[in-house]
């Protein structure tokens, strides 16, 4: 397995904090897929305004932090370490559960299709091993 800690996720992905919504990377390999973490704490910024009578995670930034955990397998790749994955589009999006304060979101992107700088990651987040998002990703890498 190849594991990699925040500061060498940060060598491969441009994301910094408070937009860096991976905490570690457990399993990845380049241009096939990544396994990662994040865990998600009332000091999420987002917090204080979504919601402020129940803290939800945005389901927004869950995908992201499903992009993100793709684009450390797409931008892993030798031809592609410096540059950038932007989104390209989100199909066959479910959104199934919740994600609040004390959740820790197990994420997992498998690239399924890929042609040139343009792929498409299915990407899914658990937590506590319940599907609480599921989505097919849209990537271009650029520059």
């Amino acid at each position: 397995m190849n594991s990699l800690t925040v500061e060498q996720i940060q060598e491969i992905i441009p994301h910094r904090h408070p937009f860096l919504l991976l905490d570690r990377i457990e399993d990845y390999e380049p241009g096939q897929y990544a396994v990662g973490y994040k865990a998600v704490t009332y000091r999420e910024d987002f917090f204080r305004g979504h919601f402020p009578q129940k803290a939800v995670m945005p389901g927004v930034l869950i995908l992201e932090a499903l992009a993100q955990t793709g684009a450390v397998a797409i931008l892993s790749m030798p031809e592609n370490q410096g540059k950038i994955a932007f989104f390209g589009g989100v199909q066959k999006c479910r959104f199934k559960g919740m994600v609040m304060p004390g959740d820790t979101l197990k994420l997992e992107t498998k690239i399924i299709k890929s042609k040139g700088p343009v792929g498409v990651g299915q990407a899914t987040a658990y937590v506590n091993g319940k599907v609480v998002v599921s989505a097919e990703l849209t990537f271009m890498v650029g520059e």
